[in-house]
């Protein structure tokens, strides 16, 4: 437990450092494997959540690998312009992305870089924005639902708390991850400025200070700045990529992204059998094995799906008649109504306009209204008032109880 403790602060130690001591070629070939896996572990974990509080230290997680990339890029910036060995990880990424080609190496690290700041950075940080703003728009309606459920006995005082704490992290959160989508942004842009330099000060000091002819400056500084470039934006990529799942997710779903994928994009047969239609038709215009292929392949899936969804629905009705006939067996549960409200307003059918929200009426919301305000003005606390209707009253009759006891009627 201490050792776990300790470790975060040791590790930030460890990044400010790397920004002044010059790190040896081997170390930093580990903490740029380390990097990568780190990404796609985070990657795999927006993923598989099903709910975007289960990953509350994520703005933090994005501030965090933010620091260690460019602490990264400043080693191996470090170690390309002394004219020593970044390393066989940067060396690997730009002898195999190139393919030994400059040209092709430059434009695929340039498409990468825009791609991951025009489209996925700068998406994520507008959704972000949006949400946070939105969420907070949103908090002041939903506790005035919070207490009306509370009122009207939906829920009970521990179910208001849990869901008055929710509310409360989901601000915080998309408000963490507005600014932290910030860092992701900036971090893209940091990325493509150290490029610059990199090539510009390597190909100045390898014809000036050690005397290469041009073009072999050029060849080298080159492709170890594109491996320096890749080997921090394809996590870099990574981690927008995670970003814009987060902040995209919706608090409706109970799912992961997998399984939202499936149940909702490839969920509907007669979908799947539309558009194998339509591959078979394209296959006769266009390239025909491929679209064949595919046109089988979404008929397949939706004979597949059409018979899961029939044997679905016969074990669903199995399961309502299996537990209709339970609830018939079983002994009636009177624990329940055993249960005494401190204060509890019953009213006859002809009232029922006055508190049902979709007839107009407001009786829950002067309830909460008056609640509040004897708390603020008398400091005194009214507890939860039961709104009830009762048929055996007279229409227009209303009775007050307090814990059970008839005290007035009118």
């Amino acid at each position: 437990m201490a050792l776990r403790d300790s470790s975060v602060p040791v590790l930030f130690i460890v990044i400010i450092l790397m920004f002044i001591i010059a790190v040896p070629a081997g170390i930093l070939d580990v903490m740029l494997a380390v990097n990568l896996m780190l990404s796609a572990i985070i990657l795999l974990n927006t993923i598989y959540t099903t709910n975007t509080l289960g990953l509350t230290i994520f703005p933090t997680i994005v501030v965090i690998t933010t620091v260690f990339r460019l602490s990264l890029s400043v080693s191996t910036s470090r170690l390309i312009l002394s004219g020593r060995s970044p390393g066989r990880v940067v060396e690997g990424f730009g002898e195999f992305v190139g393919g030994g080609n400059l040209v092709v190496g430059f434009i695929v690290f340039l498409i990468i870089t825009l791609v991951n700041f025009l489209v996925i950075t700068k998406g994520s940080e507008r959704v972000a924005e949006v949400s946070a703003r939105f969420t907070l728009d949103a908090m002041p309606g939903k506790q005035m639902a919070i207490d009306a459920d509370l009122n009207s006995g939906l829920i009970n005082e521990q179910e208001a708390r849990q869901r008055r704490q929710r509310i409360q992290q989901e601000a915080d959160f998309y408000g963490a991850m507005d600014g932290a989508s910030k860092f992701v942004k900036n971090d893209a842009i940091a990325g493509i400025l150290m490029t610059v330099i990199n090539i510009i000060g390597g190909i100045v000091l390898g014809a000036v200070m050690y005397n290469m002819p041009i073009m072999d400056a050029m060849q080298r500084y080159t492709i170890l700045t594109i491996g320096d470039g890749l080997v921090t934006q394809i996590p870099a990529l990574m981690v927008s990529v995670a970003t814009s799942f987060i902040v995209t997710r919706s608090g409706a779903s109970e799912k992961n992204v997998s399984q939202d994928l499936y149940s909702q994009i490839f969920g509907n047969p007669r979908v799947l059998y539309i558009a194998s239609i339509l591959a078979f038709v394209i296959s006769f215009i266009l390239a025909r094995v491929p679209f064949l292929i595919l046109s089988v392949t979404l008929a397949f899936l939706a004979y597949v799906m059409t018979r899961r969804q029939k044997q679905e629905s016969i074990q669903e009705e199995v399961q309502i008649e299996e537990n209709e006939a339970e609830e018939i067996r079983k002994p009636e549960n009177v624990v329940s109504l055993l249960q005494v409200d401190p204060i509890e307003l019953e009213f006859g059918y002809g009232i029922i306009p006055l508190a049902d929200a979709s007839q107009g009426g407001d009786l829950l919301d002067r309830v909460v209204m008056i609640r509040r305000q004897l708390a603020l003005e008398l400091g005194m606390i009214v507890p939860i008032i039961r709104l009830r209707d009762n048929i055996q009253l007279a229409p227009n009759e209303y009775v007050i109880k307090i814990r059970g006891v008839e005290t007035a009627q009118g």
